[in-house]
């Protein structure tokens, strides 16, 4: 039987671990040849493109930082020159500071920014320009959002600004039958989430929804193989709260 995704062409940014990592790894089974973006831990990107090529997929790894422009104009540029064409961007590179608003610094406050806001950004208008037609654009945001979390403000203001982001240009990327979605999940069992917490903060917030527990990065990956796929061609613009009832 043929995989849905065959013949595509999957750029994720943010690919050598955690969320990222896995979305990468289901696109390939399901057909896909993916770019696996990292920012500098190369060792940890190759295995993502290893375990993908011993399952049987294509796979590349292309560092990029999302933060600089020209650095994203890179990684469009090299996934054309190996692939030919993209099909699919998920826009899954991000970092978390929290920090009361006493503390956050400049450096804070624009490392989010860059990161989370302006690569998102400059990410979907190199797809505006080289994406084939029929594509999928998947933002991620955050369920934290909906919550008000002490730390959380800038975090939580970056991922506001690509859900208007997401919803601003869906009806721009229309002509070439693009869709743009965005993913918020809620606590994920992550390095980014777990970091910087105690195991009892983790079961505490593992506990704030319907399940119990921390989602883990295959609960979002599905969610994003949906929206990368034919099935969700009459879906756009729209933030999908993938939280286990969180909020």
């Amino acid at each position: 039987m043929e995989k849905k995704l065959a013949g595509k062409v999957a750029l994720v940014t943010g690919a050598s671990r955690g969320i990222g990592q896995k979305i990468a790894q289901e696109l390939a089974l399901q057909g896909a040849r993916v770019v696996v973006n990292y920012a500098s831990s190369s060792r940890r990107a190759e295995e993502v493109v290893s375990e993908i090529r011993k399952n049987g997929g294509e796979a590349l790894a292309i560092q990029a930082d999302v933060s600089k422009v020209g650095e994203v104009e890179h990684l469009f540029e090299k996934t054309l020159e190996a692939f030919g064409r993209i099909d699919i961007l998920v826009n899954n590179a991000g970092v978390m500071i929290t920090k009361p608003i006493a503390e956050m610094t400049e450096e804070d406050f624009d490392q989010l920014f860059a990161i989370n806001v302006k690569g998102t950004y400059f990410a979907c208008q190199q797809a505006a320009l080289h994406m084939s037609e029929k594509g999928r654009i998947i933002n991620f945001s955050t369920s934290v959002a909906g919550q008000m979390f002490p730390g959380y403000s800038v975090y939580a203001a970056t991922k506001g600004a690509v859900e208007q982001i997401t919803r601003q240009l869906a009806k721009e990327l229309v002509p070439k039958g693009i869709t743009i979605n965005a993913v918020a999940p809620g606590p994920v069992n992550t390095e980014l989430f777990t970091a910087d917490k105690t195991e009892e903060q983790i079961r505490a917030v593992g506990s704030m929804n319907s399940f119990g527990r921390l989602a883990e990065p295959e609960d979002i990956s599905q969610v994003v193989l949906f929206l990368a796929g034919a099935e969700s061609q009459w879906v756009t613009g729209q933030t999908l709260r993938v939280n286990g009832g969180f909020i």
